[in-house]
């Protein structure tokens, strides 16, 4: 990632927009290390929750993919409206990060590589009754098989970087 000044971000707008390489909300504040030691709260509060609310159950995730239980898209469906509500929220009264920083919104072309990279995550996930959030609660739970699907993800994440200007965008 580059760090652009933020007045020459004003100015180079066009060319930010016109590449995927640069996060135009990436904060340019430093911290310590230990900053970062609230998002692993966070992480194993969210790990708790899917392993108390079965998300990270295989068979919960093979009785979505078979259509025979509402559960998983329930859970799916409300985090759906959480996010939404949540953008609303942030377009409609400019809330800022808690550092003060404005959060962008920047539209994204809809192209086919996300209908074949849909089509892969979803047969991925049906086949391991795994999805990236969930892989470390299942590790964490003891499920250590799941380590073959999390550096499958890993591969797969590597492979789509190597190949990514080659591939249908």
């Amino acid at each position: 990632m580059q760090n652009w000044p933020a007045n020459s971000m004003l100015q180079n707008e066009h060319e930010i927009r016109a590449t995927d390489a640069i996060c135009i909300n990436e904060s340019e504040k430093q911290h310590q290390w230990y900053y970062n030691l609230k998002y692993l709260l966070v992480g194993l509060v969210f790990g708790i929750l899917f392993v108390k609310a079965e998300v990270i159950s295989w068979f919960r995730i093979q009785e979505m993919f078979r259509l025979q239980s509402f559960h998983m898209y329930g859970i799916i469906g409300s985090a759906v409206v959480v996010g939404m509500v949540s953008v609303w929220l942030i377009k409609r009264f400019q809330i800022k990060t808690i550092h003060g920083e404005r959060i962008t919104f920047t539209d994204k072309k809809f192209n086919k590589g996300q209908i074949y990279g849909g089509l892969l995550f979803g047969l991925g996930w049906g086949l391991t009754g795994a999805c990236p959030g969930p892989l470390f609660a299942q590790i964490g739970i003891g499920a250590t098989v799941v380590l073959v699907t999390l550096l499958s993800a890993i591969a797969g994440t590597w492979v789509y970087g190597r190949f990514r200007e080659n591939l249908p965008h």
